[in-house]
């Protein structure tokens, strides 16, 4: 709710806890349901490389494993999330 009424180019998520498979689906569906489906979700944590297709899949455009340089994330969000007029 709060991305949706603040108007947000882009989300991240960050999970330490290996479960990822459900709250990065659940926040693209909560935001398509919301009609902002041009909003980036992206995140990482403790993401098996298995997992990365099936989060692909469901629409995360950005998944960061373990190892991931700051700056590698910073080049991806700038390349990534365009700010909209």
């Amino acid at each position: 709710n709060a991305a949706v009424q603040e108007d947000v180019d882009g989300v991240g998520l960050s999970i330490m806890s290996g479960a990822h498979n459900t709250p990065f689906p659940a926040v693209i569906d909560a935001l398509n349901a919301k009609g902002a489906t041009d909003v980036v979700v992206f995140g990482g944590g403790i993401i098996p490389d298995g997992d990365l297709d099936t989060l692909r899949k469901a629409g995360v455009k950005g998944v960061f494993t373990p190892g991931t340089t700051l700056e590698a994330i910073i080049d991806w969000v700038k390349t990534n999330i365009i700010a909209r007029a």
